[in-house]
């Protein structure tokens, strides 16, 4: 089988030089390397800067043009002129880009002979290489590198049109599923790196795993890479969340008959739901990298993905900073190949709990220089009676060491106030949203519709008369 044909490349240039209008047409589907003959190329790439500098695109401009690039051929180009132009020249164009993509998968296939056999490589590290050519090939921007003004201003004025449609007039971009975080972030952007950060038992996976179950309730993919737990663990707490089913029960396997129902009803729904885990635990950026862009190319719903956390993934490079550095630049850069929000959780510093506000900042975030400036989004997660709850437990602790039988009184609570602070926000205001957490499920929600709830259930109770 041939993989070019030359009589349908002629056909489309004569076409071209019959009515220079097409062009644009045929410039959308087709780039110079394109075409099979490097002729063609040439005579396509000078019709393209003819084009910009609003030259016509005829005989004697792209005869003059390519003469003087010494890369005129009159026997070839007599050739072009002496063939009929082609009609429908875009279903035309489709046929030659076909070609085009197949002959790059031949010249991949050999460089990836050469490379196995070659180089001195990692097998993981060439693995990733060869994913990322393969996807640049699936996914490439058929009109070429570069956008111009007008096609940037076309696609935003779409754009807008599109949100203008839409019946939420708050959320833009990803539904995160709750109303507050919602308003203060439109959604999470495609292409956007939200790091989410907190001082370890504040909820961060807790926070991430909620976020992907409001994502799964809206038929989109979520892709999570749990370094720390393994997936049954991560079901385990989603179920919990879902199912609002104290976690500690589902541990033990201890439930009732209201429980068992509960479990059943969520486990079926989150069974057909698109959620993919990946528990290995011991990866680097390139296996993340090799992993998702094949998962969204089988599964093109593939709306967010998860890292869980950052500081775990590893690095050949010894030093920790250059090594998140590429880490989270990496995730920054794989976010915007892929089109979607990648939530990565991250420590933070011991130092603030040295504080007397303990209210986390941008400057408490481990290696935070190059996580900073590479997220879009940066959000804390702080719980004070987490902190109440430890200063009472060392006060009795300290009171027991010194003989004295001192109870110091606290009582925790199952459903505390929890703050989200966005401390960092590309796109949009920081500031912090109200939440709460209920602790036996594992579960965040909003603050402001539970008082709501309460406040109307409250209401609707009748006082009876004295």
């Amino acid at each position: 089988m041939e993989l070019y044909n030359l009589d349908i490349e002629r056909g489309i240039l004569s076409a071209i030089l019959f009515d220079g209008k097409i062009y644009e047409d045929v410039a959308a589907i087709l780039k110079p390397s394109d075409f099979y003959l490097p002729f063609h190329q040439n005579i396509f790439a000078a019709m393209e800067d003819l084009s910009k500098k609003d030259y016509p695109i005829d005989e004697i401009f792209l005869r003059d043009y390519l003469t003087k690039q010494n890369k005129f051929d009159e026997e070839l180009f007599l050739e072009i002129l002496g063939t009929a132009p082609i009609e429908a020249v875009e279903a035309y164009a489709r046929e030659i880009k076909d070609l085009a993509v197949k002959r790059e998968l031949i010249h991949l296939s050999n460089e990836i002979k050469k490379t196995v056999l070659e180089d001195d490589k990692k097998a993981i590290e060439e693995v990733e290489e060869i994913q990322g050519k393969l996807f640049s090939i699936a996914t490439s921007n058929l009109a070429g590198d570069f956008k111009n003004s007008q096609v940037i201003i076309d696609e935003t004025l779409e754009y807008i049109k599109a949100q203008v449609s839409k019946q939420n007039k708050i959320v833009t971009g990803l539904d995160t599923g709750y109303v507050e975080l919602n308003r203060m972030t439109s959604g999470f952007g495609e292409g956007d790196l939200i790091i989410l950060a907190a001082r370890p038992s504040m909820g961060k996976t807790a926070l991430a795993l909620n976020l992907a179950l409001n994502v799964l309730k809206q038929n989109k993919g979520v892709a999570i890479f749990s370094l720390e737990m393994p997936a049954d663990q991560l079901m385990l707490r989603m179920l919990s969340s879902a199912g609002k089913i104290p976690l500690q029960d589902l541990r033990r396997g201890n439930l009732d008959d209201n429980e068992w129902s509960k479990l059943t009803a969520v486990a079926d729904e989150l069974s057909e739901k698109p959620l993919f885990v990946d528990d290995e635990g011991n990866v680097n950026i390139h296996t993340i990298r090799a992993k998702l862009r094949k998962l969204k190319i089988q599964n093109p719903e593939l709306s967010l993905a998860i890292v869980d956390y950052l500081q775990l993934i590893n690095s050949d490079l010894k030093e920790r900073h250059l090594a998140i550095a590429e880490i989270s630049r990496s995730l920054k850069l794989l976010a915007r190949e892929l089109q979607i929000p990648i939530i990565a959780l991250s420590q933070l510093n011991r130092s603030l709990e040295s504080r007397p506000n303990k209210r986390p900042m941008l400057s408490d975030l481990r290696e935070s220089g190059a996580i900073e400036q590479d997220a879009d989004i940066i959000m804390f997660i702080y719980r004070d009676d987490v902190y109440k709850a430890m200063e009472a437990k060392q006060k009795q602790k300290e009171a027991m060491e010194q003989g004295k039988a001192v109870q110091i009184e606290f009582k925790e609570k199952e459903v505390e106030d929890a703050e989200i602070i966005i401390g960092k926000q590309r796109n949009g205001p920081t500031g912090t949203v109200e939440m709460l957490f209920h602790k036996n499920y594992v579960l965040f929600t909003d603050k402001v519709s539970e008082v709501q709830e309460i406040q109307m259930s409250e209401a609707q109770i009748e006082i009876p008369s004295i």
